[in-house]
């Protein structure tokens, strides 16, 4: 089997995670119950939704490093809010290119829930939406399939300054850089 290749810190790497999907709702067809689907060997990213109705079938896989999880853009990251560090990483779906919820759901497993482990962006992932992606805590990209991952990676450095603060610069611009005022300036609202 070969590897994929991702995107880990600012370097491509091979990567021997798979991610587990569900099958999609197609004209009537049914989608796969979670509870019966079978988590084949080796490293695999499962639904959250899988794992939660599997979590004593899989805690052992788990415990070895073998079972992570991915949220979808319309799960709550605060379910796991007790179990991150069982995980040897979480990743995140973008369904679409346009989905933006994802990057909410990163905001707050690294602000609000603590997570320090790899999180990985899965799915709709183009090269325009890493910059915006490392901002939020992402350090981990799966890039579309259809793309390169080495011309995606260029994508992390498509910008040298921020002007927002965010999990990767607590401080926003006009806060690291302090202009001085020429002596003229009086600024009491004096001339209004």
């Amino acid at each position: 089997m070969s590897k994929n290749l991702i995107i880990k810190g600012r370097e491509v790497v091979e990567d021997d995670w798979q991610v587990l999907r569900l099958a999609e709702p197609v004209d009537g067809a049914p989608v796969h119950d979670p509870a019966t689907v079978s988590v084949p060997a080796g490293k695999f990213i499962v639904p959250l939704s899988l794992w939660l109705v599997q979590r004593e079938v899989l805690s052992a896989r788990t415990a070895a490093g073998e079972i992570a999880v991915w949220i979808a853009s319309d799960e709550r990251p605060e379910t796991l809010k007790d179990l991150l560090d069982q995980f040897p990483l979480i990743a995140v779906d973008f369904p679409k290119f346009t989905d933006g919820r994802g990057y909410s759901i990163a905001y707050n497993l690294r602000t609000r829930l603590g997570w320090t482990g790899e999180l990985r962006a899965v799915g709709d992932v183009l090269r325009d939406q890493l910059f915006s992606m490392q901002r939020v805590g992402f350090d981990a990209y799966s890039v579309r399939s259809d793309r390169d991952v080495h011309d995606a990676l260029k994508g992390l450095s498509d910008f040298s300054e921020t002007y927002q603060a965010s999990v990767d610069q607590k401080v926003p611009l006009f806060r690291r850089h302090a202009r001085p005022l020429p002596a003229e300036v009086n600024n009491d609202g004096a001339g209004i």
